[in-house]
């Protein structure tokens, strides 16, 4: 196979491996062609007030001040005389958008629809304000659009404040919320003149929907310990007051409006969300008024919630009973309030403790929200089927909930309900609505198994064929002659297996994607058994070494320092060997440093900086002598230009955080620098000198400079370690060749890039060379999870983009804190390039290496993949499933 045909060959292979992740684990839980469902008796409100403060945590809305006074006076009130309150538990991630899909359509989305962002997303969904007769919003327009474009008829308005307003250094994000009380009052006043307005929110089904982002965004910038953050819920708390009081007065106490307050997710002690610990999985809900039970005193709350206990303090104080319910349950309960139907995607349970209303309607309102949920086990067993056919119809039965079963529960619970066995029904309903659950889950996830072994069975033929194209063009181990004729009877067999794959799917009207997933195997170990095993007498063992825990890093880094004592390497390069000892050492701690739930340490980046520039001044003195003497003037501008640039970033992040810590907002003069550091850092070293170490020195001036802006503590030392244990890594190979005896030691400080590499001196690949891939791909990891950058990006910490901007722009900040996770990547990068042309290798041949690496480990992880729990492991520990959440 030639090198182009193999290069696209490979392309693909991991293109279909990579898509096949979200096809077949992460596919999306909607179905469509459901029956809407709508408890037949009348609803006991006419209108439904739903506030949601982002980012609001439970413990943090209920606990009393240091003075004993409640940190929510008006609300507290509420939940002591008028209301019932409870704990919901979200489910990760802890994101905006996945959150309110949970309370408003009653779902949760799947993991890859955080990848669709806070954009103006199309509404591929029912929710309750679909449902409602009309709905008024508003908020931020990161959330609020995606509920109104793709709804059903024009019925659902928003109004939002601009996207500029979101500034997490801006002087009081509680500004947000008092724009949306003042909006909401300022809409009802305006209405009285306006009778079409007027008589549209007199009408029955009203929803009026208040998002309240200051919360959220003061957690990120100050923490939700911070006296910013405990005053935004103390004027959250009055704004719903004067909300409430503007609504009664507009509607004349007519006892009709029900109102619900809650979260859409909480917030870590470190001011992040997104992952799955309990501050974050853990949110408030008030809710009173029309419906609505009033409040039941008890003497102490019970929990079961290890998290609850060791908070138990802030939630004794109340008096009254807690409620435990999922965040999807939230959805049932508003549409039953208003009568609206259950949205058809809904997988919440009605949580009938809230309701304040006869136990036929109780029953009557589970019974409807049984058969809302029985709707879509039933058109998912029909499309799976329907998929299936060529099977037996019987086939599906290895879940409850047959045809007849189902026809039992309904038929039982309606009896009840005729009997006024009210009891009775609500706990048959509660007992179909699980059994409808996990049959759910049990189709949604049906091919998951058939389609993992297809990608499995091809992925090890790649890597097997791989390998086989290492021994042969790159070693001596096999004489290997080439044999280009094929067998007539290996193409029909060949042929026939396609055939025969492309039946079966068609029969069964599978989606093109199965088609690639399960007739790909056929052509990669047609390649490897008729085209090289039959030629090859060996046997090939592949052993899969998985790191789990971040320390697994400090391991094998520990162990690397000894690699020179080990091979006798230290007694030929005893300096070389030091310091590369005390490197790997050095490096080995940072993966021992907290990931998350750190406060930023900005004199820990000015050191970074100031260090920096000590080192440079060192080289330029290095540089200047002997071998590495500079080749123009124009060489020392550039270096002086990029040391200028460390000490602007130093400069810049101590400016910058100081100014926010004063609330002065970000300097427009800081925001220009460092995007201006930010877009010539890539050029510069294309200007520096061309010989080994100065371009190496150079690559790490420009990307440090950008490093320094996006740090927030220790991490900011993390690429100056690294970059001299890789220097260290150059030196050591070369002492390894004269120590082998595969070739002359050759003179690095005169190896230039600039000139062209002699092919003829690439030599054949040695066992030794599979340790230079192997460190490769194990500093590669260790650049990833070294400093659990990926888990920042998960958590959004927008500190560490803080130099760059403050105003809510998620894309632009991941895109940054992205770009910090790839440059230490680069400098591994460019370090295992200069080992590839020093050490007078092929680079085809270690990439091969390394691509056989990385499969195996690839093939590993997709055995690991889970589409539930938090993302946040992924910077912690990995290749480990995370713990599922209620």
């Amino acid at each position: 196979m030639g090198i182009p045909v193999f290069i696209l060959a490979g392309l693909l292979v991991h293109v279909v491996f990579l898509a096949s992740i979200f096809d077949i684990y992460f596919s999306s839980p909607l179905v469509h062609g459901m029956t809407p469902q709508q408890t037949p008796l009348p609803p006991p409100a006419r209108r439904l007030v739903l506030f949601v403060a982002d980012g609001l945590r439970a413990d943090s809305l209920f606990e009393l001040n240091s003075n004993n006074t409640p940190q929510a006076p008006y609300l507290r009130a509420i939940l002591e005389n008028n209301g019932s309150w409870g704990i919901s538990h979200t489910r990760v991630p802890t994101e905006s958008r996945p959150g309110h899909v949970a309370l408003i359509a009653g779902f949760y989305e799947d993991v890859s629809a955080v990848a669709k962002g806070w954009k103006e997303n199309p509404v591929e969904f029912d929710s309750v304000f679909n449902e409602s007769k009309y709905t008024w919003s508003w908020g931020s327009p990161d959330i609020l659009p995606m509920f109104a474009k793709g709804a059903t008829g024009d019925h659902v308005y928003t109004f939002c404040y601009t996207a500029e307003s979101e500034d997490f250094g801006a002087q009081d994000a509680a500004e947000l919320d008092t724009w949306v009380f003042d909006h909401v009052k300022s809409f009802f006043n305006s209405s009285r003149s306006n009778q079409t307005l007027f008589s549209a929110l007199n009408e029955e089904k009203v929803v009026l929907f208040l998002h309240l982002l200051g919360i959220d965004t003061n957690g990120h910038a100050h923490r939700p310990y911070s006296k910013e953050y405990k005053e935004n819920i103390r004027k959250v708390d009055e704004g719903v007051k004067e909300v409430v009081s503007v609504l009664e007065s507009f509607y004349g106490n007519d006892g009709k409006t029900a109102y619900i307050l809650t979260s859409d997710h909480g917030m870590t002690d470190w001011g992040s969300h997104g992952a799955g610990h309990p501050s974050e999985t853990l949110t408030p809900l008030i809710a009173w008024g029309a419906g609505v039970n009033y409040p039941q005193k008890v003497t102490s709350q019970l929990f079961e919630d290890n998290f609850l206990k060791g908070i138990s303090r802030s939630f004794n104080y109340v008096k009254m009973r807690m409620l435990l319910f999922a965040q999807a349950d939230i959805a049932p309960l508003m549409a039953s309030l208003i009568g609206v139907p259950f949205p058809l995607n809904s997988v919440g349970t009605l949580p009938l403790e809230y309701l304040n209303n006869t136990d036929h309607f109780k029953a009557e309102s589970m019974f409807t929200n049984a058969v809302q949920v029985l709707e879509q086990f039933k058109v998912t067993k029909h499309m799976v089927k329907k998929k299936n056919v060529s099977l037996n119809n019987n086939y599906c039965c290895t879940v409850p909930l047959s045809d007849s079963e189902q026809i039992n529960f309904l038929k039982k619970a309606r009896l009840y309900i005729q009997q006024q066995k009210y009891n009775e029904a609500v706990s048959l309903c509660k007992t179909l609505i699980n059994l409808a659950l996990e049959g759910l889950s049990y189709y949604h996830t049906y091919d998951r198994l058939f389609l993992g072994l297809s990608i499995a069975v091809s992925f090890v033929g790649w890597t097997t064929y791989v390998i086989l194209v290492i021994i042969k063009t790159h070693t001596n181990l096999i004489n290997y002659q080439s044999n280009n004729k094929v067998s007539w009877k290996f193409l029909l067999f060949l042929f026939s297996a396609l055939c025969i794959l492309a039946f079966f799917l068609l029969i069964q009207t599978s989606p093109w994607t199965y088609y690639v997933y399960c007739l790909l195997p056929v052509p990669v170990w047609y390649a490897v058994c008729f085209i090289y095993l039959k030629n090859c007498k060996f046997h090939l063992m592949c052993v899969v070494f998985s790191f789990f825990y971040r320390s697994t890093l400090t391991v094998g880094l520990l162990v690397f320092a000894g690699w020179p004592v080990i091979t006798q390497l230290w007694v030929q390069a005893k300096r070389t060997t030091l310091i590369w000892t005390l490197l790997c050492v050095l490096l080995a701690v940072f993966p021992l440093m907290p990931v998350v739930g750190r406060e930023s340490n900005i004199p820990l980046v000015i050191a970074a900086g100031l260090t920096t520039l000590l080192i440079s001044c060192f080289s330029l003195a290095s540089f200047s002598r002997g071998e590495y003497k500079y080749q123009s003037k124009e060489d020392l501008k550039v270096y002086l230009y990029q040391m200028f640039s460390i000490a602007l970033s130093t400069y810049v992040v101590s400016s910058t955080h100081n100014s926010l810590k004063n609330k002065q907002g970000l300097p427009i003069f800081n925001q220009i620098i460092s995007w201006m550091t930010l877009a010539f850092s890539s050029a510069l070293p294309l200007l520096s000198p061309t010989l080994l170490f100065q371009r190496l020195f150079s690559i790490l001036l420009s990307l440090m400079a950008t490093y320094l802006l996006l740090s927030t503590g220790y991490e900011a030392l993390f690429p100056l370690v690294l970059s001299g244990l890789l220097l260290a890594w150059i030196q050591m190979e070369q002492e390894a060749l004269q120590h082998y005896g595969l070739s002359l030691k050759p003179k690095l400080a005169v190896f230039n890039f600039a000139y062209a590499t002699d092919i003829t001196q690439f030599r054949q690949l040695h066992l030794d060379d599979i340790r230079r891939s192997f460190f490769f791909v194990f500093f590669i990891v260790t650049a990833f999870f070294g400093t659990g950058n990926i888990a920042s990006v998960n958590s959004f910490d927008p500190a560490s983009v803080y130099c760059f901007l403050t105003v809510f722009s998620p894309f632009m900040m991941g895109g940054l804190l992205l770009l910090k996770v790839v440059i230490p990547f680069v400098l591994v990068s460019c370090a295992f390039e200069a080992v590839q042309v020093t050490t007078q290798l092929s680079s085809k041949s270690l990439f091969l290496i390394v691509l056989v690496i990385s499969d195996i480990m690839a093939l590993h992880f997709f055995f690991l993949v889970k589409d539930y729990g938090s993302w946040l492991d992924i910077g912690t520990r990995y290749g480990l499933p995370s713990q599922k959440l209620a």
